[in-house]
């Protein structure tokens, strides 16, 4: 089985697939923990110092990564089973040359993304912990590598669990499920 993620500030929607790229559990997923600050970079270190825009960050991370590492538990003792595993997931993409120095990711034009690639550099750090291969995609047109890949059965796969499942099924979901369909095919 395969795991898309779309993630947001602090949440995520996670769509696990199996081989045919039929859904096997789609859910939204906390990726902090209650009561703390999504955004740390982006909306907080503007009114802190340096160094309490440091300890924040910090604090956001570790709370990152047990609220995810909690939710990807949850998630994989739901969905595995004795013959099945996560094998893989995919996360949005972000630039190899993204800097690591908090100093630099609190300025322009790096503090707009620097949460979000913290998300997911953590969600990356996470699988691999778990033995899952990481794979990343463009959200822009993964739908449509999806597509490409799928054929006649793109309308029918990528579409069709709204139909299947019922609602929620939006274009994250869509970007989810099409992100475990282009990993499948680069396997």
């Amino acid at each position: 089985m395969r795991l898309g993620i779309a993630d947001h500030f602090g949440w995520a929607v996670a769509v696990t697939a199996n081989a045919e790229h039929e859904v096997v559990d789609r859910r939204r997923i906390e990726l902090v923990e209650p009561g703390v600050t999504p955004a740390p970079v982006h909306y907080d270190s503007r009114h802190l110092t340096y160094e309490q825009t440091e300890v924040l960050v910090a604090g956001v991370r570790s709370s990152i990564g047990r609220a995810s590492s909690l939710a990807l538990d949850r998630l994989a003792g739901d969905v595995v089973g004795e013959s099945e595993s996560i094998v893989s997931m995919s996360l949005r993409a972000w630039p190899d040359d993204f800097p690591d120095d908090l100093a630099t990711q609190c300025r322009a034009p790096y503090e707009a993304r620097a949460d979000a690639i913290m998300y997911r550099r953590i969600l990356a750090e996470l699988a691999e912990a778990r033995g899952w291969e990481i794979h990343v995609y463009r959200a822009k047109d993964v739908e449509q590598q999806a597509a490409a890949i799928l054929g006649d059965q793109a309308d029918e796969l990528l579409w069709g669990p709204r139909q299947q499942l019922g609602p929620p099924w939006a274009k994250d979901h869509r970007v989810a499920l099409a992100a475990t369909v282009v990993a499948a095919a680069i396997e």
